[in-house]
């Protein structure tokens, strides 16, 4: 197995370098009914396309990869292909668990509207009538106007990841409410909000109000004993030093702390990291843990799970018609899924949890993706095809652990996340075709594609690393 070489760094500092990611969604204008759904077996990959796949993964040195669809607001099928470890040589299967990294901020994002249907929280209210952090800022007055709506559409004003949060305050950056600016911080807020509002931890509250009634029960915003057996092993860049899979290494530091206090790691509030930070910091290296909040599940960036869980939660964000009595209502899935702050007027604009961009007429994608974030590690990419000219279409989704050839990025820390992709530890063989030619979807639309290549087609496809997937199915309408 390769060496992991223990660079102390706390997780703020792993935040600020690895998240990101992007899920993409198509959806039709909120407030218009859906037609029936009907089957579309072209969403399911054919066995000609995955006898490709090996290719396509050598080709984009990719080890490992999972797929999913949705058909019918259900989880229709999921595979894996590969190796989730390239060492111990473990496949990706159904019970392989990704790092979900910036992908966790919508399933918190449908967490908070869940309370938001249930009267606990107010969209329009400041998150300081709730609970103010002793961590903020005296002297910034503009804190006090940011509001649970700021945080979920990423107008807070708020840092993404302070660098020093053991003894830097938080303090806004820019006015709330006037511009996209692109905070984990804000949602670590808003989590300690929702702690205050409801008295329980995180994953307490996401295991009563989504895993367990949407059937996740692969995912976690902690750690347990099935994601130490289960986690994908992410793997370095060429010619880079082995990462460390920061979240893998922290946590079972911490589990025998959880034990010796009788309490669950998942269970874990703000107060419990409080009293156990000088224990963790005793027995971790310097720079692990410097502040309680990297003892915490971490809204903005620690989901894990199976890419089949991740395919189940997309299923209750897409319109469907049975709806439950957990799930948000629908009034408040359309708003989640509509404009509220415009970034480029006409054509990508901030949701609830995620972004949406104007394909064309009433179809838009939504998807979730970091400031300045490139493709890196492993990537979940859900598509859904629906809009004003049809009826809604079942959506695909797939993780994968490794691939994009992209230049070297400042962090060279890396770990095997369901939300971007990574290359392997050497160059991959060379693919029987050219990497070049059509991949075996192509995006339909090349004129609106916002990732022209230098060759005329749309990058999109290159996105998705070693499955090459683009935005439509070669026979489908944009």
């Amino acid at each position: 197995m390769h060496a992991a070489v223990v660079d102390p760094i706390h997780r703020r500092r792993f935040l600020a370098a690895a998240a990101g990611g992007a899920a993409l969604t198509l959806l039709p204008m909120a407030g218009r009914a859906a037609a029936p759904v009907r089957d579309d077996p072209r969403w399911i990959p054919s066995d000609a396309f995955l006898a490709t796949l090996p290719e396509w993964m050598r080709a984009f040195g990719v080890p490992g990869v999972a797929i999913a669809v949705v058909e019918q607001g259900e989880l229709a099928w999921h595979r894996g292909f590969g190796v989730a470890d390239v060492e111990s040589g473990a496949p990706v299967d159904a019970d392989s668990v990704f790092e979900c990294a910036s992908l966790s901020k919508p399933v918190f994002a449908y967490l908070v509207l869940q309370l938001v249907d249930a009267g606990a929280l107010q969209l329009d209210r400041p998150l300081v009538d709730y609970h103010r952090p002793d961590f903020l800022a005296d002297d910034d007055p503009q804190l006090a106007r940011i509001s649970v709506r700021d945080v979920l559409r990423h107008s807070s004003g708020l840092p993404d990841w302070r660098a020093h949060p053991d003894r830097d305050p938080l303090r806004t950056l820019v006015a709330p409410g006037q511009r996209v600016n692109y905070s984990g911080e804000a949602f670590f807020w808003l989590q300690r909000v929702v702690e205050t509002v409801t008295g329980q931890s995180l994953d307490q509250l996401a295991r009563e109000r989504l895993f367990g009634p949407a059937g996740m029960q692969g995912s976690t915003y902690t750690w347990n004993a099935h994601a130490a057996r289960h986690s994908v092993v992410g793997v370095p860049a060429p010619g880079a030093r082995p990462g460390v899979q920061t979240f893998g290494a922290q946590w079972p530091l911490l589990q025998p702390l959880a034990e010796a206090r009788g309490k669950p790691l998942s269970d874990w509030t703000w107060d419990d990291a409080v009293q156990a930070l000088p224990q963790a910091q005793a027995v971790a290296p310097a720079g692990m843990f410097v502040w309680p909040g990297d003892l915490l599940a971490n809204a903005a960036a620690s989901l894990r799970g199976p890419v089949q869980d991740y395919a189940r939660f997309i299923a209750h964000v897409m319109q469907h018609p049975a709806r439950q009595d957990w799930e948000i209502a629908e009034a408040t899935r359309q708003a989640m899924l509509a404009p509220q702050l415009a970034v480029r007027p006409g054509w990508l604009d901030k949701g609830l949890g995620w972004n949406l961009e104007r394909v064309d007429g009433g179809n838009r994608w939504f998807f979730h993706r970091a400031r300045g974030d490139r493709p890196r590690h492993a990537r979940l990419r859900p598509l859904i095809r629906t809009g004003r000219r049809g009826p809604p279409g079942p959506a695909f989704a797939a993780a994968a652990r490794a691939g994009y050839r992209a230049p070297p990025e400042p962090s060279t820390r890396r770990s095997a996340r369901c939300v971007a992709p990574s290359t392997s530890s050497r160059p991959p063989p060379a693919p029987a075709r050219a990497v070049s030619s059509t991949p075996p979807w192509r995006a339909t639309r090349r004129s609106r594609c916002p990732f022209p290549s230098p060759r005329g087609r749309c990058a999109r496809a290159r996105w998705t690393a070693g499955i090459t997937t683009s935005s439509v199915p070669p026979s489908s309408s944009a």
